[in-house]
């Protein structure tokens, strides 16, 4: 057993239309759910994605309207790692990030900026067997595009405490940090030193990183954690793929998802992200939530 890498990572934006301006807009990611959160049904639940919509590439964001700024302390993510093909890309994203007002800064085949909210994400020429996971951009060519996660960067001053729960959940450790490898994909997971501020949940911070399981495999895992001193909740259905969740040491949240069933079990792959779509057990909730909800006009669809 093995998890198959970062499955998604979940953020929370302050302005959902400013938020899918830049993920769909500028970084050329396919905006390919539109939904609601499932704990808080009256607030957005965006997803971006590459391409096909597929687990490795999905970032996906909680809208909380008149959410202060966060900041990231200890026991949070505090950075996304994006892989890139070439140095070339990062010659690109440097170039089309600056015209969009976006301050980067260079560090050898590392390309470091921050998103409108603060959110840092990294750009990384990474060598790897894994296919590339592209989303398709008029202004953006594909042998240049985002090609999926690489790894997440979470501060902790204790990580050595985290040890136990990693390698239970088959996590190998390497130079850098703790590796999930399964056949198809690997991710990345690396501690830092906290700065001295306390974390603050809110605008353009982590809410949690899920790592991708197959169906089969699910519960396993969850028993895995509970034998290394974890406290997973029960399989929660979330329409699109099944999830457990739970606090790692340093107090990071994680999820462990499922690889399917997918954004299509509701919306043709040709359609996805164009309308409001709700799980079954949502929908009920229809004409409650859409006129609360601020209006989204995707980019991409003005483009095309």
């Amino acid at each position: 057993m093995k998890l198959e890498g970062i499955h998604h990572i979940t953020a929370i934006t302050e302005n959902a239309q400013r938020n899918v301006d830049f993920y769909a807009g500028v970084m050329g990611l396919r905006l390919v759910k539109k939904t609601v959160n499932q704990d808080s049904p009256t607030v957005y639940h965006l997803f971006f994605a590459d391409e096909e919509g597929d687990p490795g590439a999905d970032l996906t964001f909680f809208e909380y309207p008149g959410a202060a700024r966060g900041r990231a302390g200890e026991g949070m993510v505090h950075r996304i790692v994006w892989r890139v093909g070439a140095p070339e890309s990062l010659d690109f994203w440097e170039g089309r990030l600056g015209a969009h007002g976006i301050e980067t800064r260079r560090d050898g085949e590392r390309l470091h900026f921050a998103d409108p909210e603060g959110l840092d994400h990294e750009l990384l020429v990474a060598d790897v067997p894994d296919p590339p996971l592209i989303a398709d951009h008029p202004e953006v060519p594909r042998e240049l595009a985002l090609q999926g996660f690489h790894a997440v960067r979470a501060y902790a001053s204790a990580p050595e405490a985290s040890s136990a729960l990693l390698e239970a959940l088959e996590f190998e450790p390497t130079e850098e940090g703790w590796e999930a490898r399964g056949s198809e994909r690997g991710g990345l997971y690396v501690f830092d030193p906290p700065p001295a501020e306390r974390g603050v949940q809110g605008a353009g911070s982590v809410h949690h990183v899920a790592w991708a399981s197959t169906i089969e495999e699910h519960m396993q895992w969850r028993e895995k954690a509970i034998s290394a001193g974890a406290h997973p909740t029960p399989e929660i259905d979330r329409f699109y793929f099944k999830s457990i969740y739970f606090r790692e040491p340093s107090g990071v949240l994680f999820e462990i998802a499922t690889l399917g069933p997918g954004f299509t079990v509701d919306e043709p792959l040709e359609h996805l992200g164009e309308k409001l779509s709700l799980p079954p057990d949502f929908e009920h909730l229809r004409d409650e939530v859409e006129p609360n909800l601020r209006p989204v006009v995707n980019p991409r669809a003005a483009q095309t």
